[in-house]
């Protein structure tokens, strides 16, 4: 299975998100064609929640798990780390009181 560019990937999330009526953005850019992707939902309130890809086995496909969910400064924290340990990464935040970040919907898996 060929993997779809992480860039051409951030472009069509960001215009799911806007046609939804979500505000999202980038925030750090990583490599266009491989960069892992790190997507930050900002609850408006001082709380984050951040989810990373991952493959799941059982199901032999891939999905989004939750890497943490808290407090903001500590969500800020632990993409630090994140990125130092990979400086290909890419991070998006999503800004939404209501915690949406389509992640789950047909197309964005």
């Amino acid at each position: 299975m060929t993997r779809l560019a992480s860039k051409f990937w951030i472009q069509a999330y960001l215009a799911r998100l806007q046609l939804a009526n979500i505000q999202g953005f980038v925030v750090v850019h990583g490599d266009d064609s491989s960069g892992a992707v790190l997507v930050k939902i900002n609850y408006l309130n001082g709380y984050a929640g951040i989810y990373q890809r991952s493959y799941d086995l059982m199901n032999e496909k891939r999905c989004w798990i939750s890497l943490f969910d808290g407090d903001e400064n500590k969500a800020n924290e632990v993409i630090a780390r994140q990125r130092s340990s990979d400086p290909d990464i890419w991070v998006v935040e999503v800004e939404d009181k209501l915690r949406r970040h389509l992640l789950n919907e047909e197309g964005l898996e």
